[in-house]
């Protein structure tokens, strides 16, 4: 019996792994969020039990009670999917679960998942990194306010002089524009908002930092913020040599 931490990558069922469709394919139990989509979910056997822990505003499913869930079942299915979106170990709480099936014994397997972070800037056309703008890219989440929070220092990331891939920061655009400008970043850095990434859905908004969140953010974004963000390579052919914006 083991519980399995599979990362469902961001949204598109075709950038599954292979590992994680095989074993959504046998799964007893799936333990998934609100965000996974339902084409993901439809590689289940119908006769799995499917959970829905997703966090929602008013109504959330406390950690604690996720983690009773994955001990409950781990202990009485061979087959149990715990199923995040994106990659388990990038603001999952994959961690959390693994220190209580593992404190009740039960055995458990992660599953790498492409992040939003990474699948979210490629299907724009914009790279993380470049040798003509950006020579490494930082992963952070505004989840908690950045005007109070004081667990990431924003004017050290603006200083750092990367692509800076903002999670989860639809409703914090304002709060973290206003850090990242007091840290010395320029207001006319190119910015990317991607929505539902990777999805029929997804759509793109292209701006400046001193613009971002003059409009509001539609929730899920990811929110790319450097050199890179003026690029979309999708409108270059492979001999085209590139010029930074």
């Amino acid at each position: 019996m083991t519980v399995y931490l599979v990362g469902a990558g961001p949204g598109d069922p075709d950038l599954l792994t292979v590992k994680a469709a095989r074993l959504l394919g046998r799964a007893d139990v799936v333990v998934h969020d609100r965000l996974v989509s339902p084409e993901v979910l439809a590689l289940a056997p119908p006769w799995a039990e499917f959970i829905d822990v997703g966090k929602r505003r008013g109504g959330s499913v406390q950690q604690r009670e996720i983690n009773a869930i994955l001990v409950d079942r781990g202990s009485r299915f061979d087959c149990v999917v715990r199923l995040k979106g994106g990659d388990p170990h990038v603001f999952g709480r994959a961690a959390e679960e693994q220190i209580a099936l593992g404190n009740a014994g039960i055995a458990c397997e992660v599953v790498p998942g492409i992040s939003s972070a990474i699948a979210a800037p490629a299907a724009v056309g914009i790279p993380l990194t470049t040798r003509l703008a950006a020579s490494g890219f930082t992963v952070v989440t505004a989840h908690q306010d950045p005007a109070t929070d004081r667990s990431l220092d924003w004017e050290a990331l603006a200083r750092l002089g990367t692509t800076l891939v903002i999670l989860m920061g639809a409703a914090r655009a304002v709060a973290f524009r206003d850090r990242l400008l007091a840290g010395g970043m320029d207001p006319l850095t190119p910015v990317a908002i991607i929505t539902d990434a990777t999805l029929p859905t997804m759509r793109e908004t292209r701006l400046r930092l001193g613009e971002l969140g003059d409009e509001p953010v539609a929730n899920p974004s990811v929110i790319v913020i450097g050199a890179v963000a003026s690029l979309d390579l999708r409108s270059f052919a492979s001999s085209t040599t590139l010029e930074v914006a």
